[in-house]
């Protein structure tokens, strides 16, 4: 039986994230706002697989920002705080180091789940949480997660994710000596299915950061 390999599993994309400095935002109605130049495409269309979600990255000497929104949707979220993997939102992985030579995460290498429901007493606030990546050489550091600022926002047909990954969430994160950065991430719905970066859950990309992409901090002007 053969196996079919992925157009993108054959290219290693790099993707050149611009520098925002007003990050996180001291607004209540928005935490994160960030350019067309941070958009994280997955080039789904090569391999017909999904895609329903606008992701964005950018950066600035105090942490990485962060926005998602999904729309298509005809049906309610939901979330499940103990399966973050299997529930509605966005998985993140991020290597500060960028060692994509290895199969197995280092203590530079994070795994983030961000839920828009299925937090709160009512199961119904949005939640955050760091795992640690199963089979890591070494684990990085577990942030609080009272110490990500994050926030949901729904909408007719989906909703709006805004992030703020600071210094104590990122361990080694230093832009001017280690301006490379590993990347992977999976958006996940009941409904509209998985958006990937690249590979698809074919390939374990939640464990192996050889498998991820490349962030390059672009720095101002």
């Amino acid at each position: 039986m053969s196996t079919v390999i992925p157009a993108r599993f054959l290219v290693r994309m790099s993707y050149a994230i611009p520098y925002v400095a007003s990050m996180p935002q001291e607004d209540e109605e928005q935490l994160v706002t960030l350019p067309e130049a941070a958009r994280l495409d997955p080039f789904a269309e090569v391999d017909d697989a999904p895609k329903f979600a606008d992701v964005r990255l950018a950066w600035n000497e105090t942490g990485l920002g962060l926005t998602v929104e999904v729309k298509g949707k005809e049906h309610p979220l939901a979330g499940d705080p103990e399966r973050p993997r299997v529930s509605d939102g966005l998985s993140l992985w991020i290597d500060t180091r960028d060692a994509r030579t290895g199969h197995r995460a280092t203590r530079y290498c994070h795994q983030f789940h961000f839920l828009p429901t299925g937090g709160g007493a009512d199961r119904e606030e949005p939640f955050f949480t760091q795992v640690k990546i199963n089979r890591a050489l070494i684990d990085a550091p577990i942030v609080a997660a009272g110490d990500v600022p994050f926030q949901v926002k729904r909408r007719k047909g989906g909703y709006r994710l805004e992030a703020f990954l600071g210094l104590n969430a990122l361990q080694g994160f230093d832009p001017e000596n280690n301006p490379r950065l590993g990347v992977f991430y999976a958006v996940r719905d009941f409904e509209l299915g998985e958006q990937t970066l690249s590979v698809s859950a074919d390939f374990p990309f939640a464990e192996d950061p050889s498998l991820w992409s490349v962030l390059e901090l672009v720095k101002p002007k």
